[in-house]
């Protein structure tokens, strides 16, 4: 979908700023919170509806907002959404009268199993791809409403197949559960000037995955 989430390419966001030898949590809710958004995930969720999530914040708030703080505000639309929990349920912080008693889809026994086998998106399935390495192809210029993984800036720009990744789960139709449309995911060469003008490097290049119905022929 279109949004501020969206940042690649985009001018005025200030630098980057690194903090040496930055933790992994900056505090300790920060740990629960990147747990309870893996415990979800486990259950009713799945990887791009998380990633989906995080661009239905509104702009204003993706843009205050700290990291985990987006995590956090992602956790509870998704339950949300996903009928977990009810939004007075997350307002009060009690459980509502009647409700039924879930049972956890992944328990503290079942983590590092979890975590080990984490939730590759390769399929071992037979599809034939739409394109070959080193065929020339253009990114489609679609604005979808909901999630995708091509990034504005590429849209309606060539490049050229430098490798095939495999077969991969489509994250568009896998982040609004319509299924995981297995299918080629490429490595796409794109010149630096074809995305950024003359004003570009001629020596430099982005490259970015995309799955075939992200491309057409050029």
């Amino acid at each position: 979908m279109n949004g501020i989430h969206d940042m690649g390419g985009m001018h005025g966001m200030g630098p980057i700023e690194h903090e040496e030898n930055e933790p992994v949590f900056h505090q300790p809710w920060e740990a629960r919170v990147f747990a309870l958004n893996l415990a979800v995930r486990a259950g009713k969720g799945n990887l791009d509806n998380s990633r989906y999530g995080i661009e239905l914040l509104p702009p204003a708030d993706y843009l205050r907002l700290s990291y985990y703080e987006k995590w956090l505000a992602r956790l509870e639309g998704n339950l949300i959404r996903l009928g977990v929990v009810t939004e007075t349920e997350i307002e009060s912080g009690k459980v509502a009268a009647g409700s039924a008693r879930s049972t956890p889809a992944l328990t503290a026994a079942m983590v590092p199993a979890t975590l080990g086998r984490g939730g590759p998106a390769r399929r071992d399935v037979a599809v034939a791809p739409r394109f070959k390495v080193k065929q020339r192809v253009r990114a489609r210029n679609i604005n979808p409403v909901g999630h995708t993984r091509l990034p504005r800036y590429a849209r309606g720009k060539a490049g050229t197949i430098v490798r095939d990744h495999g077969v991969f789960v489509f994250p568009d139709t896998n982040a609004r559960f319509e299924g995981e449309k297995p299918q080629h995911v490429y490595s796409v060469r794109f010149a630096a000037r074809e995305l950024w003008g003359e004003q570009a490097s001629p020596h430099d290049a982005v490259y970015i995955d995309l799955w075939d119905d992200y491309l057409e022929h050029a």
